[in-house]
């Protein structure tokens, strides 16, 4: 059964019903129902940030052989390589790494340099293309769902966030945001209640981490993403990871 097909059955009855019961029920209900649903064909997308060890640590109680992958963009910052260790062996998982073609990224440094992304937002989002949004889409073309840990109260361009939905952008798969509703707050609630392990430059100042060179830490008033291409305005800070939001 392609994708295609499969988001079309268990999507648009199934996900309808599923949006009237969990609209305002919580992380462990959908993500309970997704595996549940899914099996095999769903996993965590997970760049090891606050919200996805949350997904994780829910998971593990919940969805029994939950799987997590996460893009090796090559440039994350020491703390995340260390942090993804540190959830493997706490939970007993296998992280489903997805590196960038090597060809690609190798050509695209010859062009344009190694820091590419600070000569102009086309040049900044061709890096991220080609480090990221591709490995991504290539992993979700064996999937029939994914799990992800956007929030609505990130930024505005993640405002309108759902908890669950038809992934039009990638084949018509089911993508869930389990987390849309949650505060920064909810989110560090859970992670010191139950003891989650986390990315260590969440202590300094680093509410969202992506790339080492593309994040920095936040002044106090900014945005929790104002650490994010800093250097672009804020309606251009996605690295088209989801498009749709």
């Amino acid at each position: 059964m392609s994708i295609v097909q499969r988001g079309a059955e268990a999507g648009f009855e199934e996900l309808v019903d599923v949006r009237d019961r969990l609209v305002a029920g919580s992380a462990e209900d959908i993500i309970k129902w997704v595996f549940d649903t899914y099996g095999d064909k769903v996993a965590i997308a997970s760049s090891f940030g606050a919200e996805d060890v949350v997904l994780i640590d829910i998971a593990a109680k919940v969805a029994p052989g939950f799987r997590v992958f996460t893009l090796d963009t090559g440039r994350l910052p020491r703390t995340t390589y260390e942090l993804m260790d540190e959830i493997r062996e706490k939970y007993g998982i296998r992280l489903e790494v997805c590196f960038p073609d090597t060809e690609k990224t190798r050509n695209m440094a010859e062009q344009y340099g190694f820091n590419l992304f600070r000569k102009g937002i086309e040049l900044r989002r061709l890096c991220c293309t080609v480090r990221k949004v591709q490995p991504l889409k290539n992993k979700l073309k064996t999937l029939d769902a994914w799990v992800c840990g956007l929030r609505r109260d990130q930024s505005g361009t993640r405002a309108q966030v759902v908890k669950t939905e038809i992934d039009q952008s990638n084949g018509g798969i089911i993508k869930v945001n389990p987390l849309a509703d949650w505060s920064e707050s909810d989110v560090w609630d859970y992670i010191r209640k139950h003891e989650v392990p986390y990315n260590k430059l969440h202590d300094e100042n680093y509410p969202s981490i992506g790339c080492e060179p593309c994040t920095r830490s936040v002044q106090p008033g900014e945005d929790i993403r104002g650490g994010r291409w800093w250097w672009e305005s804020p309606e251009s800070k996605e690295c088209g990871l989801h498009s749709g939001n």
